[in-house]
């Protein structure tokens, strides 16, 4: 399996995969030079070597619009990491290239889409609905039946209660509590959560 990005995010989600014992870890792959090893893992550098749909490969890219951007371009074969102390029920669903973290947890009838991030402690209950290139930022709640729009982040702390739709590509900062709909592109902050900008046009 290769990771590509070495970062911190990258060091947790390397940590994941070595934590199932039965997973091996091929290289990083980073664009910057001075990298050599992360967690004893060695990089290797983006201009010598070339992923095909035969490799297994994960993106350790926090920032979710350049996750996207790197998920469209690359032709491999991404693969879902679950910490193997993630709560995960059988009765969800999740995309490929999605990392669920340590204390994770992700309760029935939830779906969640593609290169999204479900971090440390997070919680996602019953029947949400999580679009693709989200991060669920660590300590973040969402009660049942929520549903968040592609690449929106859910800030560290954050609450959302039961029934919210969050909207594309908006931004809950960390400890905001969410009690009503956030539109496309927005940020909202603080408890109760109020919307502070709405950026771009993701309709």
């Amino acid at each position: 399996m290769y990771l590509f990005g070495a970062s911190g995010h990258g060091k947790v989600i390397a940590d994941a995969i070595l934590s199932n014992k039965n997973v091996a870890i091929s290289a990083f792959i980073d664009d910057n030079p001075n990298t050599k090893t992360i967690l004893e893992i060695p990089v290797l550098h983006s201009a010598s070597i070339q992923l095909t749909s035969n490799d297994d490969c994960v993106l350790c890219i926090g920032n979710n619009k350049i996750r996207k951007n790197v998920a469209e371009k690359l032709k491999t074969n991404f693969t879902e990491v679950f910490h193997p102390k993630a709560v995960i029920s059988n009765f969800s669903t999740i995309g490929k290239g999605t990392v669920v973290m340590a204390g994770a947890v992700v309760n029935p009838e939830v779906v969640i889409g593609k290169h999204c991030i479900i971090n440390t402690n997070a919680v996602v209950e019953h029947d949400c609905f999580i679009e693709d290139y989200v991060h669920i930022s660590p300590n973040a709640a969402l009660a049942g039946n929520v549903v968040v729009g592609e690449g929106s982040h859910i800030g560290i702390g954050a609450s959302v209660i039961q029934g919210i739709r969050i909207g594309k590509w908006a931004t809950i900062g960390a400890g905001a509590v969410v009690i009503n709909n956030v539109p496309n592109g927005a940020m909202v902050v603080g408890n109760p959560g109020r919307i502070i900008k709405i950026e771009g046009n993701h309709d």
